[in-house]
């Protein structure tokens, strides 16, 4: 997985699946574009799950906002207490969740 933290007055933390960087997914009007530039930023390497469970955790304790996309990242986010299935969207069967601590 991908994490890019941009920091601003509310840090923003993007959390990708490494396979879906750079791709794009549509169902009806709407669509889910998966930016490298916001979900890898300059990191040049992907995290493993434990580390993303952990920052997760850590940021989760301020005052943040979270993009999660992927099998992967979805399910580190429910297992840490991020998020709930009810929070879970699909767009073409890709899970994504916002959420705004």
């Amino acid at each position: 997985m991908f994490v890019n933290i941009i920091e601003s007055y509310r840090n923003v933390i993007a959390i990708a699946d490494e396979e879906l960087i750079g791709k794009q997914f549509f169902e009806g009007k709407k669509q889910l574009d998966i930016k490298e530039s916001f979900y890898k930023g300059e990191n040049e390497k992907t995290l493993p799950e434990e580390e993303v469970k952990e920052i997760m955790i850590n940021l989760s304790r301020e005052d943040a906002t979270f993009n999660l996309v992927g099998e992967h990242s979805i399910r580190c986010a429910i297992e840490v207490g991020i998020i709930t299935e009810d929070q879970i969207l699909k767009i073409d069967e890709i899970p994504y969740s916002l959420v705004l601590l």
